[in-house]
């Protein structure tokens, strides 16, 4: 178990490379996309007190399957670290997409479409205003695959990107985040009742606890939970990896 000191130290050296990337970058800002879920908003924080709310946009992106309390909870969350932010709906651009010739509408194409859509937005604001694009992805995401390809695994910055999920409620209760975000049932906001643990089968302390295990034990599953996780890392390793070619080595010449 980590002591409160070690926790304090891990997240000053999260606020040293988010403050490390703003200036090596020379950019103007961050701008960061938030849910009203844990991650992003833990993420924001950092980001605040690495460069001062002032130089944070964030951008609250709903569509029309977005709870409302999502809405309101990233709002309460910008109130309180005093973040700038702009809400855009996504529905417009999902309204175009469905124009195309053989659009087909199904849960997945539409969360990974909206997630694609949301950082396109993202770096829109980031282009047009010289900022760098902060991500919110935390371990267990990263190392189950959970997120979606130049979605919301796009960034230029990943802060949370060693924290397992669990250690996420740590760090928001450590760095004050509101109680609602901190109790509310973790979920991408893909499709109405959409919920990560269920999607997945796992909870979060059980994804985390097989996670830690498999690393400690050179990646060999013990038991049913471990040997589902470590099924998910092995078919999501190309979501870690970069795309195939010549540079990457994992090609011989003729």
């Amino acid at each position: 178990m980590e002591t409160e000191d070690g926790l304090w130290c891990r997240l000053g050296r999260i606020e040293q490379m988010v403050r490390h990337a703003y200036w090596q970058t020379g950019c103007k800002g961050i701008v960061i996309g938030l849910s009203g879920g844990i991650d992003s908003a833990v993420a924001a924080v950092f980001c605040c007190r690495a460069v001062g709310p002032e130089n944070v946009l964030g951008l609250l992106m709903p569509s029309s399957v977005s709870s409302p309390d999502d809405l309101r909870d990233a709002e309460d969350l910008c109130s309180r670290f005093k973040i700038p932010y702009e809400v855009i709906s996504i529905d417009p651009m999902l309204e175009g997409f469905r124009t195309m010739p053989g659009f087909t509408e199904t849960p997945y194409l539409l969360g990974n479409l909206m997630a694609r859509i949301r950082m396109i937005t993202l770096y829109y604001y980031a282009n047009r205003d010289h900022r760098i694009v902060c991500g919110t992805s935390n371990r267990s995401e990263y190392m189950l695959g959970y997120s979606t390809k130049y979605g919301d695994s796009a960034a230029d910055i990943q802060p949370l990107l060693h924290f397992y999920k669990t250690d996420i409620f740590v760090a928001a209760r450590e760095l004050n985040i509101p109680e609602p975000i901190i109790r509310k049932v973790p979920s991408a906001g893909l499709w109405a009742g959409q919920s990560d643990e269920k999607e997945i089968g796992l909870s979060y302390t059980e994804i985390d606890a097989a996670l830690r295990a498999l690393e400690e034990n050179s990646w060999k599953a013990q038991n049913p939970s471990e040997e589902k996780v470590l099924a998910l890392v092995k078919k999501s390793g190309h979501k870690r990896m970069p795309a195939p070619s010549l540079l990457t080595g994992s090609q011989r010449e003729c």
